[in-house]
């Protein structure tokens, strides 16, 4: 299994990205998909999930209303679309697909739900 995430950048504050990660290796529509992000100098944290339909959703308090994670089956990618960018936000972003098939539950959340991950997209929004 392959993840190729993308569409990191530098970005002034109020300012928006969208995040792409590319999926090979595993039929994709049955995975749910998650986005985490690591701050420097601290541990890898949820940002949000989409099940394997994209029926469902989970958004981190921190982000919710202001990021919107989305996913094309037939193009094997899952996004993030990030708005309203804060410099609390800056981190490496790390796209991870689900270990199990069609759980499309609220472990969601945490990081040992996923047993692929992506290289990671470095996000700095500037105040």
């Amino acid at each position: 299994v392959q993840l190729q995430a993308s569409g990191g950048g530098l970005v002034q504050t109020g300012g928006s990205l969208r995040l792409s990660c590319a999926a090979s290796g595993r039929t994709f529509s049955d995975y749910a998909m998650g986005w985490f992000r690591q701050a420097p100098g601290k541990g890898r944290e949820f940002v949000a999930a989409i099940s394997q339909s994209g029926e469902y959703t989970y958004y981190a308090d921190s982000v919710k209303g202001r990021f919107t994670i989305s996913r094309d089956n037939a193009k094997n990618t899952v996004y993030l679309e990030m708005n309203s960018l804060k410099p609390e936000d800056t981190a490496v972003y790390y796209c991870g697909i689900c270990a199990k098939a069609f759980y499309s539950g609220p472990n969601l959340r945490r990081g040992n739900e996923y047993d692929y991950w992506g290289q990671g997209t470095l996000v700095t929004v500037s105040s």
